[in-house]
């Protein structure tokens, strides 16, 4: 029986991996049974195929919820990452009524999501290692009682990431911000406000470096 190109492909890659790092044959099982774990959990809702590498942090809190859509990918596994990624995917939900929706088919790997409120990221987002994205900052700064501020918490302003999204490595995402549909936002960037829908945006603050439109051409 002939091996489809596709089959062909399949197979390579399966024994690259297991050359190139021989204990991921031994992982995949785990991966498979914690995500399984994960979707009995009364306070998370998988709804599809739920894909983790590596070992994640999940800590949603009673009265909190997450939902996680089809084909999403959650990776901590470092090897085969093409930057060295410095901690595991981290969810963290607090609050009671905070979320943290994640679309589908969306790849997050080795980041910090926190929401007190709430954090959606839209489908088929990427979102590099090493990225922060909060909804609360944790204190308020307190002018002019600063002594006060060690005894603060802090307001809680939602984010939300729109579909087709990518995330540069090492960026941070403020409370409050929403990043438009097809946006890009450049590694080691520090978003504080709206960036709008198919943009290139960075720096610290971000800031638009080049616009398109809606046939990929650039406009401005």
């Amino acid at each position: 029986m002939a091996i489809s190109t596709d089959m062909t492909y399949m197979i390579h890659r399966i024994i690259r991996a297991i050359i190139n790092d021989p204990f991921v044959i031994l992982s995949y099982p785990f991966d498979r049974f914690f995500a399984l774990l994960l979707a009995r959990k009364h306070h998370i809702c998988v709804l599809g195929k739920l894909i983790i590498s590596g070992r994640p942090i999940i800590d949603i809190r009673s009265g909190a919820k997450l939902y996680v859509e089809d084909g999403v990918w959650l990776n901590s596994r470092n090897r085969g990452y093409h930057i060295n990624m410095h901690s595991p995917v981290k969810l963290f939900a607090d609050k009671p009524g905070a979320v943290i929706r994640i679309g589908a088919n969306t790849r997050i790997h080795g980041t910090c999501i926190h929401a007190q409120k709430s954090v959606i990221i839209g489908r088929n987002c990427l979102i590099a290692a090493n990225c922060q994205i909060f909804d609360n900052n944790a204190h308020d700064v307190s002018f002019p009682d600063v002594t006060n501020r060690i005894n603060t918490t802090g307001e809680s302003n939602p984010i939300n990431i729109e579909d087709d999204v990518w995330v540069g490595t090492n960026s941070i995402i403020l409370p409050g911000v929403t990043i438009g549909r097809g946006s890009v936002i450049s590694a080691n960037s520090v978003v504080n406000s709206y960036i709008p829908p198919m943009v290139i945006a960075g720096g610290n603050p971000a800031k638009i470096i080049k616009q398109f439109d809606s046939t990929g051409l650039k406009s401005g």
